[in-house]
């Protein structure tokens, strides 16, 4: 039963995602990943090394996140195997490892802060992206908001989706880690260039087929969204993902763009820094709460498109 993991993961943790009762009494393994990335880059990041140095170091960092994570998820999918309903455990924990109510929820909210006021608009995104908030107005939120959506579309639930098919638990605990690294560590400051080199590079190869599938999924989903044009999103998919400096982030927010007609990307503010991105899409750039909210309706969307491939493979699996 086994094939059954990843449709009824996706299909239980859309609806009820990670109990926050379980936040506040035993934290969540994104950030038991989190302390572990901390603790060793506290230890091994320091001014004294050389840049060589501070690269082998982060590597030796990953290696031992890693390498924890594989010995915690292997014992206990072994453990597992041996109980008769085992596998329905499993696929109670893999739920830990996907963000689709938590993501839909937090994307909602910004649309629903914004119609109060734009301090609230800014407030509310300041909660989903890293950028600065109080440099933007109301289509800067909404663009922040759905932005955020669309990379966090790939990167926080088919991407996750994608490892538990192929390797069960360990292999969508092992992706969220180097997930949970890349953002901790993978920056081109100063501080993290060299030592979050691994983490950064680990993630592109792991992302590179879930992005593209994204953009996949996503122009499917525009066949169930009045309005939304699957043409477009895969053309522009296409043409203006290879703009972005990410080998994988544009393609599901140029999908997101081409989808909806909208303008994405641009110049933004990072600590008081100016990052010119580039733009994805040829819409119009100047948008609103309602654009969050038609933005999430192609996220639920997709998400249905995903349940769906993941239960044809369920059956195909089960009767092979």
């Amino acid at each position: 039963m086994e094939p059954l993991i990843s449709p009824l993961a996706l299909a239980i943790e859309r609806q009820l995602g990670y109990p926050q009762a379980l936040v506040q009494r035993i934290g969540h393994p994104v950030m038991w990943f989190g302390k572990l990335i901390s603790f060793c880059e506290t230890r091994l990041n320091t001014q004294k090394r050389t840049p060589a140095q501070r690269k082998l170091a982060g590597i030796v960092a990953l290696g031992l996140l890693l390498l924890s994570v594989l010995i915690v998820t292997v014992g206990i999918r072994t453990i597992l195997s041996w109980l008769p309903l085992g596998w329905v455990v499993e696929m109670l924990l893999a739920t830990a490892f996907l963000a689709q109510k938590e993501l839909g929820r937090a994307v909602t909210a910004v649309s629903d802060a914004l119609r109060s006021s734009l301090e609230a608009g800014r407030e509310a995104v300041s909660h989903v992206v890293g950028r600065d908030p109080q440099a933007l107005d109301e289509a800067g939120v909404a663009r922040a908001a759905i932005e955020t959506l669309a990379e966090s579309t790939s990167d926080g639930v088919v991407a996750p989706w994608f490892f538990l098919v192929l390797f069960g638990l360990p292999g969508i605990a092992l992706y969220k880690a180097v997930n949970t690294a890349d953002s901790m560590i993978g920056h081109l400051d100063d501080r993290y260039r060299d030592y979050g080199w691994a983490a950064a590079k680990f993630d592109d190869v792991l992302n590179w087929i879930p992005a593209r599938f994204t953009a996949v999924l996503v122009t499917t989903a525009c066949f169930f969204v009045s309005g939304a044009s699957p043409g477009r999103a895969w053309a522009i998919a296409r043409r203006d993902a290879p703009k972005h400096d990410s080998p994988n982030a544009g393609w599901p927010e140029a999908a997101f763009a081409g989808a909806l007609n909208f303008k994405l990307g641009g110049p933004r503010s990072y600590d008081g820094e100016l990052v010119d991105l580039p733009a994805f899409g040829d819409g119009k750039p100047a948008l609103g709460p309602s654009d969050i909210l038609l933005a999430v309706l192609l996220y639920r969307r997709t998400l249905d498109v995903l349940l769906g491939v993941s239960a044809v493979l369920a059956v195909m699996l089960l009767l092979s």
